[in-house]
Parts: structure tokens; sequence; C-alpha cells
């Protein structure tokens, strides 16, 4: 069974919230469930997102590890899983990514530097959807490490710096966040239930180049 979204946007960070529910993604049982590890190339559930120009994707390998390449020359396209869950029952997020370099210009903190070389995201969607919100995991410039603030065009989206600079270029990272606790965190409310699952690297704004590479991701229960 599949549930249709209809996530289109002019913010590239915000998506219109659910039109319509066919059925519920029923992913209570186990505790992981791999959304993909790249490892047969891109699974179908992926699609394309337009926002400004088109990032380049590919299936690869890099360093033994298989992942999606993403390319960004002053553009911003993502790469949107469409999964319904109850995130109470796997509030993990677990994911590995690598940088080949930063955005020199980018900027969090304001709109003409709100550009990143890698970033994960989670979209919380609302029948109403100005009500709709996302965590973005960001690799930051300016933002110090571990900080997080509301994205400098929609106090709906949360920009949390998970990796900042460039000291860790050229490296693969892992990850491993609690979605509930974030959420929570940084909205101040428990959260509905999760539409979609994001990747982007996105330069449109500063004009610069950026690669990254995202490795397996995975929601868990705790």
């Amino acid at each position: 069974m599949k549930t249709v979204l209809n996530w289109q946007s002019p913010l590239k960070y915000v998506v219109i919230a659910l039109i319509a529910i066919i059925s519920i993604a029923n992913i209570a049982h186990g505790k992981s469930l791999l959304i993909d590890d790249f490892k047969d190339g891109i699974r179908p559930e992926w699609k394309v997102k337009k926002f400004e120009g088109v990032t380049r994707y590919a299936t690869t390998v890099e360093d033994g590890v298989p992942c999606l390449k993403a390319t960004a020359a002053g553009t911003a396209s993502g790469m949107f899983y469409e999964i319904e869950y109850d995130p109470h029952l796997k509030p993990i997020l677990t994911w590995k990514w690598k940088i080949d370099n930063i955005v020199k210009s980018g900027d969090a903190r304001t709109k003409k530097g709100d550009d990143y070389a890698a970033r994960i995201y989670v979209v919380f969607p609302s029948f109403f959807f100005w009500n709709t919100k996302a965590i973005n995991y960001v690799w930051a410039n300016r933002l110090p490490k571990g900080e997080a603030i509301p994205n400098s065009y929609t106090s709906n989206a949360m920009m949390v710096a998970v990796e900042s600079g460039p000291a860790n270029t050229g490296k693969w990272l892992e990850y491993r966040r609690n979605i509930v606790e974030d959420f929570q965190k940084y909205f101040g409310a428990s959260p509905g239930k999760v539409g979609a699952i994001a990747i982007m690297s996105d330069t449109d704004t500063t004009g610069e180049r950026v690669t990254a590479c995202y490795g397996p991701i995975r929601i868990e229960s705790e």
C-alpha cells in the first residue's frame, strides 16, 4: 500500500502537506528499516523535487561505500523518499555522508547564505500546509556544530548543524538522531507522522559548486 503525497513548494526545505491519504504504510514491526543503501542503484521510491535548476545525483562507490553522489553547481533539487510512519515507533534516523568541500560563503543565519553541501531532512506534513514542519540536519559552514536555528525563510524548518566547517571534508561520517526528541526540543511539541525523508545538496543562492556522497539511510526503534 502506498501513501500519495504532493510535495510542491517555493521554499526548498518546506513541502506542502498531505493532500490525500490512500493508505498508511505499516512499518511498526521490526527494529530497523533500511530506506536505501544504494548497493543496487537507487530505489524507485525516491522522487526528484526541483527548486532551482537540477543537482545531479548518481549512484557510485566511494572508498568502498555504495552511495548516492550529489553535484550541485548553482542548483537546488532534492531526492524525496515518500514514506508515512509514526516516529514514536521508530524514532531513530541513521545515515552517513561525506563531502568534498563546504559552501564557502554559506551561512545558515542569512537568506543569502542559505546553501548546504549536504543535508538530510525529515518532513512532518500537516493537512494545513502552512503547518508543515521539517528538521534539516545540515553540514553547515558558519553555524557551529551542535547549534540549531530556524531557517532564515521560515520558522517551520529547523536547521540543525550536525557538522560544520571544512575540518572533516573528505571523510565518511556517521550520525544517529532521535527525531522525536529533536522535534520536541526545537518545536516544543510532540511530532505527528513523518511524510518523507529527503536529501539535498544545494548552491542556488551562492552559485558555488559542491559534491557530497550519501551512504546508507535507516530508521530504527530505540
